[in-house]
């Protein structure tokens, strides 16, 4: 059973609860996100796929590399892994080619059943959060350095210059959201995808990798927005509750304003429902938490984006970080300077001093400062002047519609009934008091 209402790659822990279920069986797709009240068996599938194909492809590409190879698949091809092993051996003695030689290492499926934790450890030992077992990072042990990402997990040789950005990645799978995780991830890595459709390596990932240049400009564009929208992307995914508290007091921390909105799964239709919104964060699972936001009204950033985006200092060094229950340890709460510079908005094209409404509140105990303070929570007009700063004020949702033209239909208030007018009757092609008329004529 999936999660329909969010996304068919989580496990519908709601659903469930509402048979009083004990366990959930998930078929399918997944992104074996952690669970956090049922266990769950999930039921991968099998994709149909050209074994000794992809094997051959797979030692042509290796032979002419002067790298590793580390093998991903999605979790439909995972029953074919072994026969690709089986098929590569026997690929590698026909071109006389040993596999040692080759240097390519399979990754292996986390786990088939999961327990909920409190800590988020999945069954077999492995860790999501508090393991080391996280996308950009490895934890090293007496097998070497082990990494993990989207349920898969994997050993490399444990060397001071052995880092995975020194290794091909190759894809057995679709370009799909999974796909795209590996290579927003991984992406100083090298990566090749292998279409078991259409049985041919493709080279060209440009495609992704310009979504990076897309988030970028939407974290410059977060950094200048007054009201945040947290969207709540999943109920059953282990850690949400933390993030979305953890987005609160970043968001309040930065000196915005932050509402908690549920709606299932966004759309433009339904988050045009709220134009008071700057930018929305949507918590979420690795897979779905990407979207395109280019028919929204407002951007849609990730946990990882709103770090970036809310934490003064925060730079963008190339990773990027899909799993937000890596986000709850690699990025612990800090404490607001109350001295902080102002910063530069690429945007405004100037510099910008943040509101902060901690220091705000303190400062504006009596009744008569606060309503003042409240008159001037307003974005100011940026002059001419390229070194003017410009103080950017945290507005509310009750501000934003009283600065609004329109309110709405006018309500006169008056005790006696307004007349009632009679409209017209009859056809559309002519009315009772058009055939009048025509008669008269």
């Amino acid at each position: 059973m999936a999660d329909t209402t969010y996304g068919s790659c989580c496990v519908d822990e709601v659903a469930a609860s509402h048979i009083n279920a004990n366990c959930v069986i998930h078929y399918g797709h997944t992104c074996l996100s952690p669970t956090s009240t049922l266990p769950a068996l999930f039921i991968f599938g099998k994709a149909p796929i050209s074994a000794s194909n992809c094997a051959e492809n797979l030692s042509n590409y290796a032979s002419t590399s002067d790298k590793p190879i580390v093998v991903l698949f999605g979790l439909e091809y995972a029953h074919a892994m072994q026969d690709i092993k089986d098929a590569l051996v026997m690929e590698s003695s026909r071109s006389e080619v040993s596999t040692s030689r080759l240097q390519i290492y399979f990754a292996d499926v986390m786990c088939s059943v999961m327990n909920p934790s409190e800590n988020f450890e999945i069954s077999n030992g492995l860790s999501g959060l508090n393991g080391g077992l996280t996308a950009n990072h490895g934890s090293g042990n007496a097998m070497g350095t082990q990494y993990s990402i989207g349920g898969l997990s994997w050993n490399l040789p444990e060397s001071p210059t052995n880092i995975l950005h020194d290794y091909l990645l190759y894809w057995v799978g679709a370009d799909n959201a999974a796909f795209a995780n590996v290579v927003l991830t991984f992406s100083g890595c090298e990566i090749v995808r292998y279409d078991a459709a259409e049985n041919r390596i493709v080279t060209d990932v440009s495609a992704q990798r310009r979504i990076l240049k897309r988030r970028y400009y939407l974290v410059e564009k977060a950094k200048d927005a007054n009201i945040i929208g947290i969207l709540v992307g999943t109920l059953g995914v282990a850690g949400y509750l933390h993030m979305i508290h953890q987005m609160k007091d970043l968001i309040t921390r930065a000196g915005k304003k932050a509402y908690t909105l549920v709606m299932g799964r966004p759309n433009p239709a339904k988050l045009a429902n709220f134009p008071e919104c700057d930018v929305f964060v949507y918590v979420s699972c690795a897979q779905t938490t990407l979207l395109d936001s280019k028919e929204f009204l407002a951007p849609i950033i990730t946990p990882f984006e709103a770090m970036l985006a809310f934490n003064r200092g925060s730079q963008w060094t190339g990773a990027y970080v899909m799993e937000f229950q890596d986000l709850m340890t690699s990025f612990p709460a800090e404490q607001r300077d109350q001295l902080e510079e102002a910063r530069f908005s690429f945007l405004l094209g100037g510099y910008v001093e943040d509101f902060d409404q901690e220091e705000a509140s303190k400062e504006n105990g009596d009744g008569t400062l606060a309503l003042v303070k409240a008159t001037e929570k307003a974005l100011h007009v940026l002059d001419n002047d390229p070194q003017s700063v410009t103080k950017v004020t945290a507005k509310s949702g009750g501000e934003y519609f009283a600065a609004r033209s329109f309110h709405g239909l006018e309500i006169r208030n008056s005790s006696l009934p307004e007349p009632f007018i009679i409209g017209r009757a009859g056809k559309a092609s002519g009315y009772n008091d058009e055939k009048s008329k025509q008669e008269s004529l």
